[in-house]
């Protein structure tokens, strides 16, 4: 039996695609052989790999003049590849804006490489927001941000206005998920596990200006122009992740592409929060302007009673809600692939909850 699977990553993925995966897991396509077994110079693997990046391409209507990559190591290892291909020594100055976790580490990762200014944190009140005058320096080469906060549950609806250089963006938690103009930025990286394949490979989308040797301490593998020339197969990719990465490209496009998911992840989202709202026993902190179409956390305000929801929604097939360590409580990450009928099964089962523990 399938169930509800509101885990913030590794995540569900549709249902159509693990079938297909299934079906050609053991022969691919008739060559006799698992995409897990086959070399990645291969002829089968080449085509995989070359729609992998065509589709993501088309789906987030990347322009002529970026560079789509695909690379190793987690969203989190880009905390380092960034700053060290971006900037020109120790001395070359970045601002921060820290709107959660990710954002906190990356920042702390950067300061390694170069002057790295905080121009903003919402830490002050839980992350619980997103700062809007952030103290951006005129001479910054790049700004950084984490577009979608999957631990506290807050988005960015309006990008910042730069002083000087180019935004750099995490988009682990929220890529294809929603219409993004790849043109504000000068990179866009994110994580596959959340919306897009299993955990193993991270895309990277860099202005190929920007792609040089970067500093000299940075490592041959950190750096995105090793991979771009070797149109991301410098060495063994993460083969089978991007096979489902593809697989899954395939089908948001067959639904319509972003823009059509982007209206479904809306509906979703408006239907937790609405509920959300107008209950007296459950709680969402988040500042509602900020509010992530990704990553709903709430609160009943009783850390037992939260804890026996957790129970007794994995009891009845909602699973992987218990919200994350820092904040507590309960979180529903509704993905691209959390169909309607799964929020709406967790919204009933919250109703039923509530009347019995009021």
């Amino acid at each position: 039996m399938r169930v509800y699977n509101f885990s913030a990553g590794p995540s569900m993925l549709p249902l159509e695609v693990l079938e297909q995966a299934q079906k050609d897991f053991v022969d691919y396509c008739g060559c006799g052989m698992s995409v897990t077994e086959m070399s990645h110079r291969s002829k089968f693997y080449d085509e995989i790999h070359t729609e992998c990046i065509a589709l993501l391409k088309e789906l987030m209507n990347v322009p002529e003049n970026y560079e789509v990559l695909l690379v190793q190591g987690g969203a989190s290892t880009q905390f380092e590849a960034i700053p060290l291909n971006l900037l020109p020594d120790l001395n070359g100055k970045a601002d921060y804006i820290v709107t959660g976790n990710f954002a906190k580490k990356a920042y702390k990762e950067a300061k390694k490489f170069g002057d790295i200014h905080l121009a903003a944190s919402s830490e002050d009140k839980t992350f619980t927001y997103i700062p809007k005058n952030p103290d951006l320096r005129d001479d910054s080469v790049y700004t950084y941000i984490c577009q979608n906060n999957t631990i506290f549950g807050t988005r960015y609806t309006t990008l910042p206005t730069l002083k000087s250089g180019i935004l750099v963006a995490d988009v682990s938690s929220n890529i294809l998920s929603e219409v993004m103009d790849v043109n504000k930025y000068g990179v866009l990286y994110a994580g596959a596990q959340k919306n897009v394949a299993p955990a193993g490979v991270t895309i990277v989308i860099v202005r190929k200006d920007l792609i040089g040797d970067g500093q000299a301490i940075c490592p041959t593998m950190l750096k995105w122009k090793t991979q771009a020339e070797a149109g991301s197969l410098y060495n063994t990719p993460p083969c089978f992740s991007i096979y489902m990465a593809m697989l899954n490209l395939r089908h948001l496009k067959k639904l319509g592409g972003v823009s059509e998911i982007q209206k479904i992840n809306e509906y979703k989202a408006d239907l937790l929060y609405d509920f959300i709202d107008n209950s007296s026993f459950y709680t969402n902190n988040v500042n509602k302007e900020d509010r992530s179409l990704m990553n709903v956390p709430f609160v009943t305000g009783d850390k037992d009673m939260d804890a026996k929801f957790v129970k007794e929604a994995g009891e009845n097939g909602l699973l992987s809600i218990k919200g994350h360590k820092l904040v507590g409580g309960m979180r529903a990450s509704i993905y691209n692939a959390m169909p309607v009928e799964g929020v709406k099964a967790l919204i009933e089962f919250m109703k039923k909850f509530e009347l019995a523990n009021k």
